[in-house]
C-alpha cells in the first residue's frame, strides 16, 4: 500500500539525442563593401516546436533567428533548427505540455547558443552571444494571449 505523506515522484526526463535539424547562415556583408564602424541592429526571434516521436518520446525544436543590420544594409542572417529526443517519464498529462515547451529548450539552449554563436564568428562577424531566455515566462506569456483570444471570440480554453 502507498503511503499517503509520501512526496510524488518528479517527472524523469531523459535527453536520447540532440542536434542541429536545419542550419542557414547567410552573409551579405560579403557582396559589398560595409562600413567596419557601423553598429549593427540585431533582431532575434525564438520560437518552439514538440512532436511525438515513439513511446514516451518527444522531439523538441528550438528554432531561432537572428538578422543583423546596419544603416548600410543588411549584414547576416542566421536560421537554426536545433532539436532533441527527449524520454519523459512519470509526468502527468497536464504537466506534459509544460515540460516540452520549458525544461526540454532550457536544456537544450546552451548548445544552439553556442552553434549560433560559432556560426556568426566563422562568418567573419564577431561572436553573437544570445541573451538567456527564460522558457517559463514565455510559455505564460503563450498561455496568457490564447486565453485572451479565446476570451474575445467566447469560446473556452484549455490550459
Amino acid at each position: 500500500m502507498a503511503d499517503a505523506n509520501a512526496a510524488p515522484v518528479a517527472p524523469k526526463i531523459n535527453i536520447i539525442s540532440q542536434y542541429i535539424r536545419d542550419l542557414s547562415f547567410e552573409n551579405a556583408a560579403a557582396q559589398r563593401q560595409a562600413n567596419p564602424g557601423e553598429k549593427p541592429e540585431i533582431k532575434v526571434g525564438v520560437n518552439l516546436d514538440a512532436k511525438p516521436a515513439g513511446e514516451n518520446r518527444f522531439e523538441v525544436i528550438l528554432k531561432v533567428n537572428a538578422n543583423a543590420s546596419a544603416p548600410s544594409g543588411p549584414l547576416f542572417l542566421v536560421e537554426l533548427e536545433y532539436a532533441g529526443v527527449f524520454q519523459v517519464e512519470g509526468a502527468p498529462q497536464e504537466l506534459l505540455h509544460p515540460i516540452l515547451l520549458t525544461e526540454c529548450p532550457r536544456q537544450l539552449f546552451p548548445f544552439a547558443r553556442r552553434v549560433v554563436a560559432d556560426v556568426t564568428r566563422d562568418g567573419g562577424f564577431p561572436p553573437l552571444m544570445l541573451d538567456i531566455i527564460d522558457f517559463m515566462q514565455i510559455y505564460r506569456a503563450e498561455l496568457a494571449k490564447r486565453q485572451a483570444a479565446g476570451q474575445a471570440q467566447g469560446q473556452p480554453v484549455a490550459n
